[in-house]
């Protein structure tokens, strides 16, 4: 495998950012970002989805030791049906910035959509997670942060099979809605079910408040 660069300049404070848990029916959505030592090497370390659970709870024990700073921040499932998906991920990218120690004079971002932050220079980066080091170790950190709020999330709302699915739309999470209706932290905005279901879904929701 070809190994991921460490920098996209040689003197500027960089840092990766990514999110994690656009396409889930419930939960927030979690971002991080990383500023990474300059020439860092770890050629185990790339976009999180290619990982197994092992792989990813190894490399983020092993990012926050290496990381000069790191941060991860949520958006809730509240935010994103008050506004959207795309702008509760950049927003949440934005919390985690902000919680950075040190500030950035170049932000790297996964994917072709971002809103300035404060007055720093951004980068898109297609597939970033794959190319930059920084942007794979905020993958990995805010796959597994996520990951991990979930499971805790699935013993207050154990009929939705959270402690796997992590609230992406599986088999078992959709018989969940449709046996149980929707939790307080499903995504309201979302299409849970066919139409059909979900419109049923709340109007049994609305009668019994």
């Amino acid at each position: 495998m070809k190994p991921l660069k460490s920098s996209h300049t040689k003197n500027k404070i960089e840092a990766g950012c990514d999110e994690a848990g656009r396409g889930c029916l419930a939960g927030p959505v979690f971002a991080a970002a990383v500023i990474l030592p300059k020439k860092y090497k770890n050629i185990d370390l790339r976009d999180s989805k290619k990982l197994t659970e092992e792989q990813r709870n190894r490399l983020a024990k092993k990012i926050k030791q290496d990381a000069l700073f790191w941060a991860v921040a949520k958006c809730s499932p509240g935010e994103i049906d008050k506004y959207n998906i795309l702008w509760a991920s950049i927003r949440a990218m934005h919390k985690a910035l902000k919680k950075l120690k040190q500030s950035p004079e170049l932000i790297l971002v996964d994917g072709n959509k971002f809103l300035p932050y404060k007055d720093i220079q951004h980068l898109c980066v297609i597939k970033g997670d794959n190319k930059y080091l920084s942007i794979a170790a905020a993958s990995v950190l805010a796959k597994v942060t996520r990951d991990n709020y979930m499971i805790r999330l699935d013993k207050k709302y154990p009929s939705y099979q959270w402690f796997s699915n992590k609230g992406y739309p599986t088999q078992a999470h959709r018989k969940g809605i449709l046996e149980n209706g929707l939790s307080p932290e499903h995504r309201k905005s979302f299409r849970q079910l066919p139409r059909v279901k979900q419109l049923d879904i709340f109007k049994d929701q609305k009668k019994s408040r």
